[in-house]
């Protein structure tokens, strides 16, 4: 039986609302109260479809989401839990899983989740065993549906998120590239994260439509207070974007308790009626934490005053500086009906390409199947394959050209070709394999923001190419961690890593990509390979 959300998001004639709830770090007590609270008066309206609950934001204990979304389910109120990859490995993912479809949860965002903040006694150990995209693939599987896949229903209504609001040309198209992967992989709608540029929520809606990807989308509104929107501005808030003129607006308009309050109601209800006349399937409401009267307040006005929502399209543009728009802005219009792309610029530099160059080079000559040296490097790697001899293979040839070249931490199931040939366990915190996270800022890494994100580094290397779209593609499957502190150069020749032995995951998982397929082009969707492929 599907779920009430699943029945609403796949109902076009419906505009679909959820509001988002935050446990604290307390198992009883008024919070928790506050959170039951705001879910039964949703229920009573009749507005709301679900409520979503929070899995340890920020990377800060808090009551888990399972327990209270279970009681809140109880009230009748339908729940949409948050599962991050940040504090289990796998193993605690599935039992997790398994827990959820046993307690009737059906509906998960998955995320990867931010970074890991403070636990008991310090800092908690990031897991990051696998990333947002494997998730979402996962979770298609439980509850009886067999690799490569029967026909069993899914147990879970999965979305996941994405963030249109970045600020450069890779940024922005590492999320597309990503939001491919993730609805080949079983997403079944979509939240964005919080901005208030309405040129970038259509944006989101255009680059869509252009790579085939037909998927409900919820954009995020969020209730903003003086203190939420400090946090949001000084980036303490990953993947949020709030510009300083917006900041100092908000400021100023809470000078006045009463006038903060009716300006941030009537931001809200604004953006909604322009996320509804611009397409949106739905609003997803954030800050609403003490009571549910004003996303009542929220909902009345938007109601009023929806149909005028063009006329509130100028106190949305809030470009970022010199901030990258895939579609060109022509008119004086903050949304156009007929927009046109925009010039692609970012390349890599002579030393990152040559870098590329000869690791690829080397990579097709030596790892590619259908090298000219393949058979005789498979007999090679037979030979070698005892303890003690690829002891000597690693300590006096792999380790050191690959620790120089790459920073190599002997996970023993690389996956530099996935990454513009750089290392995802070494190069990013998160050892994201499938894209992008959404924590990036101005191109720079969520937890090292001294250092460009990787995957920029890998998109720059791809375009200068004319190969970016290739991250679009891909579905990669998750390390194997059996083959750890051992020589991937033998893994591969041998076919024991996961380009041979995840073969049927690779294929489940990313067999329904249509996104930027070369033989699958229209003259619309050429958008992005055409752009990319008439560069130098």
């Amino acid at each position: 039986m599907n779920s009430t959300l699943q029945n609403d998001v796949l109902n076009s004639d419906r505009f679909v609302i959820t509001v988002e709830l935050v446990p604290g770090s307390t198992y009883m007590g008024a919070k928790v109260d506050t959170v039951l609270k705001i879910a039964a008066d949703a229920l009573a309206d009749g507005r709301v479809s679900a409520v979503t609950i929070t899995d340890n934001p920020g990377g800060n204990p808090s009551l888990s989401p399972d327990v209270i979304g279970r009681e809140i389910l109880d009230l009748g109120m339908d729940v949409a839990v948050h599962f991050t990859s940040r504090d289990m490995n796998r193993g605690g993912i599935e039992s997790r899983a398994l827990q959820l479809a046993r307690l009737g949860m059906k509906n998960i965002l998955a995320l990867t989740g931010d970074y890991s903040g403070q636990g008991f006694g310090g800092k908690s150990s990031p897991v990051f065993d696998i990333d947002s995209t494997i998730l979402l693939c996962f979770l298609k599987t439980v509850g009886g549906q067999q690799l490569p896949g029967n026909m069993a229903p899914a147990v879970f209504f999965t979305g996941c998120a994405v963030s249109p609001f970045k600020a450069t040309e890779a940024e922005t198209y590492l999320q597309y590239y990503k939001l491919c992967k993730k609805a080949a992989a079983g997403a079944g709608f979509i939240i964005t994260q919080v901005g208030f540029d309405a040129r970038k929520f259509q944006e989101l809606l255009l680059m869509q439509n252009d790579l085939g990807i037909k998927l409900p989308t919820l954009g995020s509104i969020f209730y903003l207070t003086p203190r939420a929107a400090k946090a949001m501005y000084s980036g303490k808030v990953p993947g949020v974007v709030i510009t300083h003129e917006l900041y100092e607006k908000v400021v100023d308009e809470w000078q006045s308790k009463p006038r903060g309050h009716e300006a941030s109601v009537n931001r809200c209800a604004k953006l909604a009626s322009v996320l509804r006349g611009l397409g949106y399937r739905g609003i997803h409401i954030g800050g609403v934490h003490r009571d549910f009267a004003t996303a009542q307040e929220i909902l009345d006005r938007m109601e009023q005053i929806q149909d005028n929502w063009r006329d509130f399209l100028p106190e949305f543009d809030y470009p970022q500086k010199n901030g990258f728009y895939v579609y060109r802005r022509e008119t004086a219009e903050v949304v156009s009906s007929a927009p046109h792309l925009n010039e692609l610029s970012e390349q890599a530099a002579l030393k990152e390409h040559l870098h590329y160059a000869f690791l690829k080079k080397t990579h097709d000559l030596f790892f590619s199947s259908d090298s000219r040296f393949s058979s005789s490097l498979k007999k090679l790697s037979r030979t070698l394959d005892t303890p003690s001899r690829e002891s000597i293979l690693l300590k006096c040839l792999e380790d050191p050209g690959k620790k120089l070249l790459l920073g190599c931490l002997r996970c023993g199931d690389c996956g530099i070709q996935h990454l513009g040939y750089l290392c995802p366990e070494s190069q990013c915190p998160k050892h994201i394999r499938n894209g992008q996270c959404g924590g990036s800022l101005q191109g720079m890494c969520e937890v090292h923001p001294d250092r460009q994100c990787v995957w920029v580094r890998a998109y720059k290397r791809l375009a200068r190419q004319g190969r970016s779209s290739e991250l679009a593609r891909e579905f990669v499957p998750p390390r194997m961690w059996e083959l750890n502190d051992s020589s991937s150069w033998l893994n591969f020749q041998l076919d024991r890593d996961h380009q041979s032995v995840s073969c049927s995951i690779a294929n489940y998982c990313g067999s329904q990509n249509r996104c930027v397929r070369q033989d699958e082009l229209t003259a619309k969707t050429a958008s992005i390979t055409l752009l990319n492929t008439r560069r130098p």
